[in-house]
């Protein structure tokens, strides 16, 4: 069980295929340090997903100062990244899914610009000083 008064370890991977994470916590058993697996999750990556990198970005940093970020490589980093690389499926059976969001795009743009707006917009590159007949 978690000591929530005790801080976390969070081992996060996210590869072209999936995504993965496993939550650690070092508690003190029969005197000695211990860390071990709190949580494990995984799942496939849905397509959109690979271009909200800097959202992810922009969304951590008001952790700054609470956290450390540190790189390992993959054959370092065995948990997190082998939960990724063998993803689950993204359905409801799986605890991490993700529903897919459908967007239907429909419109229609009509637009009746008169030949009046024209002219003005010439005649206002007369007065441009920074506009030149080239």
């Amino acid at each position: 069980m978690p000591d929530w008064k005790l801080s976390f370890k969070l081992f996060i991977d996210a590869c072209g295929e999936g995504q993965g994470a496993a939550l650690h916590q070092t508690q003190i058993i029969n005197e000695k340090p211990v860390e071990g697996q709190i949580c494990f999750i995984s799942r496939q990556r849905k397509p959109t997903e690979a271009r909200h990198i800097l959202r992810w970005h922009i969304n951590i940093q008001e952790y700054r100062g609470n956290m450390t970020i540190v790189h390992k490589s993959g054959n370092i980093h065995k948990n997190a990244d082998g939960l990724s690389r063998c993803a689950l499926e993204n359905t409801p059976e799986n605890p991490s899914w993700v529903p897919q969001e459908e967007h239907h795009t429909e419109g229609i743009c009509v637009t009746d610009i008169h030949i009046e707006f024209f002219d003005k917009v010439k005649e206002s590159y007369k007065m441009d000083k920074n506009c030149h007949i080239v």
